[in-house]
């Protein structure tokens, strides 16, 4: 492997790496910005929450809970790619952040050990 392959390759995935570490409290910033492509001007609708408890005998909490469901189920059946972007608003990490931390940290190190060895194998006589 030539030196200029190996050095994007290891450039490539320590960029990855640190763009998808996610912070303790927070999302990555990798799926920050897939949130944000989602719904880059936030206008849609997010999946209300339940009804909270105490508002059923409030008729216009009702109703405002019962509005903003009916605008998301419309958003939804509309289309898929509409579903998927409605999902991808707010999309999560798909792990905790020390289970991910471990395995960007393993997708590194690999890396790294995988070029080095290719790279040792063909500068070998």
């Amino acid at each position: 492997m030539t030196r200029n392959v190996s050095g994007w390759m290891i450039g490539g995935v320590a960029a990855f790496v640190i763009i998808a570490w996610p912070p303790d409290q927070d999302r990555s910033l990798a799926l920050k910005a897939v949130n944000w492509l989602a719904d880059p001007t936030s206008t849609l609708p997010t999946l209300p929450g339940p009804l909270a408890p105490g508002l059923d005998d409030d008729a216009d909490a009702v109703t405002a809970h019962d509005t903003e469901m009916a605008e998301y189920d419309r958003l939804f059946a509309s289309s898929p790619t509409m579903r998927i972007r409605l999902r991808l608003k707010v999309a999560a990490d798909p792990f905790n952040p020390s289970t991910e931390r471990q395995i960007l940290t393993a997708l590194g190190v690999l890396t790294g050990i995988g070029v080095w060895q290719l790279g040792f194998r063909r500068s070998s006589p």
